[in-house]
């Protein structure tokens, strides 16, 4: 039995979390592997590591930068085992090194299996947060899939609801 074209595009979607430090990543985490579990498609997260400043002490600087990479990838690994149980699959890992929108506009342009940008708000009314404003803002022309944006204090009942 040949597979149709429909069921080859809903699991080939993929669905990029960006992976910060906001408590809001949770949110749009399990908004992803919903989506990808209940409607087909796989998640892929993306770590960006902001760069080390240069310092007189090269050597200083180069294992800052070390460290930060391990941190990700530490970090990457536990989220992994998150969407592991969520969606069944395992996520496809992106560490890169860079300014986060940078890196971000990078990704979507080098990965053209990337379909949806899935993103949450910053919770407690504190404005959509720096990288929505400037995607949907100055960037919004260099955006080359659509974008999900998850409201960051929605809870788990209803993110199940709404995927």
């Amino acid at each position: 039995m040949t597979e149709d074209g429909t069921e080859k595009a809903r699991r080939d979607r993929v669905f990029l979390v960006v992976v910060d430090d906001s408590p809001e990543r949770a949110v749009a985490l399990r908004y992803a592997c919903l989506r990808a579990a209940k409607g087909g498609g796989r998640v892929t997260l993306l770590r960006v590591v902001e760069p080390v400043e240069q310092s007189e002490w090269a050597g200083i600087g180069s294992m800052m930068q070390e460290e930060r990479r391990e941190e990700a990838e530490a970090l990457l690994a536990g989220l992994a085992a998150q969407v592991k149980e969520l969606t069944g699959g395992m996520p496809m890992l992106v560490i890169r090194e860079g300014r986060m929108a940078d890196e971000l506009l990078a990704l979507l342009d080098e990965d053209p299996r990337i379909s949806i940008l899935v993103l949450a708000t910053s919770a407690g009314g504190k404005g959509p947060g720096p990288l929505i404003t400037a995607l949907t803002g100055r960037l919004a022309g260099k955006m080359t899939v659509p974008m999900t944006i998850v409201p960051g204090e929605m809870s788990e009942a209803e993110l199940d609801r709404v995927t």
